[in-house]
Parts: C-alpha cells; sequence; structure tokens
C-alpha cells in the first residue's frame, strides 16, 4: 500500500474516531435513552420501555465526568430521574415526590405532603404534582408506610408501582447532585412500538 492510500485512510479513521468521540461526548453530557427493567414505575413506565433522558436539565457536566459547568432547573416533586441506587449503585428511574423541606408520609401507598394530600379528588390512585399526574399502580399494596423530613439538598424517589418497588423507603434519601438526568418520555413500548407518551 503507497504513502497516499495510507494517509487517506488514516484521514477517514480520524474522522471517524472524532465522530464517535462527539456522539458519545453527547450522550455522556446532553441526551441519551434508558431502557427501564423492571415494573416499579408501572402504570407510568414498564419493563422495555425505552425512554428519552435530558442529561441537562439539572446542569450540564463535562462529558465521561460528575463536574458540573453550569446549574440548571432544580429537581421538582413529580419529575421522573436517573440516578444511582446508594445502596448497590444500580442505575434506577423514579419519581421524585418529595424535596428538601418537605415533610412526607406514605400510608397504604398515598402521600401527603406537608399535610397535603396527592390523591386526585375523583380518583385516590391519581396523585397530582402539580401539573403532573402520576397514576399509580397499588395491585401489591402500598408497600412500606413511611414518615421523614427531608434535609435541604436531599429527595425522596418512589417509584408508581407502591407495592413493588425498591427505592427511597429501603435506600434512604439521595442528594440532589446524585440526579443525572430528567425523563422526557417514552418512545418505544413493547407491544406498541414507536410512539411518544411525554412524562
Amino acid at each position: 500500500m503507497n504513502r497516499r492510500k495510507l494517509a487517506a485512510w488514516g484521514r477517514e479513521l480520524l474522522i471517524l474516531g472524532l465522530l464517535l468521540g462527539g456522539i458519545l461526548a453527547a450522550r455522556s453530557s446532553l441526551a441519551d435513552h434508558y431502557v427501564v427493567p423492571t415494573g416499579s414505575m408501572e402504570h407510568t413506565l414498564y419493563p422495555g420501555d425505552r425512554v428519552v433522558v435530558d442529561k441537562r436539565a439539572y446542569g450540564l457536566r463535562v462529558p465521561f465526568t460528575r463536574f458540573e459547568l453550569g446549574n440548571g432547573d432544580e429537581v421538582h416533586r413529580g419529575d421522573v430521574v436517573i440516578f444511582d441506587s446508594p445502596y448497590d449503585g444500580t442505575r434506577l428511574i423514579k419519581r421524585i415526590v418529595a424535596v428538601g423541606g418537605d415533610r412526607v408520609v406514605l400510608r397504604n401507598g398515598r402521600l401527603w405532603i406537608n399535610g397535603a394530600a396527592l390523591a386526585d379528588a375523583g380518583d385516590p390512585a391519581i396523585e397530582r404534582f402539580g401539573e403532573t399526574l402520576a397514576v399509580l399502580k397499588l395491585d401489591s399494596g402500598g408497600g412500606l408506610d413511611y414518615e421523614h423530613e427531608l434535609p435541604a439538598g436531599t429527595l425522596l424517589a418512589i417509584g408508581d408501582h407502591r407495592g413493588n418497588s425498591r427505592d427511597g423507603r429501603f435506600f434512604g434519601l439521595i442528594g440532589e447532585d446524585d440526579v443525572y438526568a430528567k425523563a422526557l418520555g417514552v418512545y418505544y413500548r413493547r407491544g406498541e412500538g414507536f410512539v411518544w407518551r411525554p412524562l
């Protein structure tokens, strides 16, 4: 192989390497997808659902690191987020039900935040987090009851399938900085194919 062909191959490999590096950096810092592994978030998410996640929502990070370049939005009650379990490091997707300063009570799978019930007046299996609605699955009961006042900078993450979710009731609170990304919507659901269901 002559020198000219080697140089052309080298340029092609460099371009391919830069392209792949750019894609990986974008997935690390901007947006990605997540495959739901369990039914802990039913009826919102089902096993096998593919979810688009925004990694910029709570602050832009340097690619491949946890170092933040700037602040994003605050994590709000009702957000569905991605984080690592403090118990075993498993990547999880759960709903944030309480933030720092909140007094939370969970009884029989239903929430009260700062003394106010989140259950919808017309349907107790629906909880309202401001404009966000969570449709609960309570066929396995409500799981562990829980009562706690959250310190500043902490979050309580709970699954919508309250009796079938290993969540903050087991592994405790997470820090605001522990949240990787905000789930935006389901783009693929088994049995339905490509769909768009905003979260």
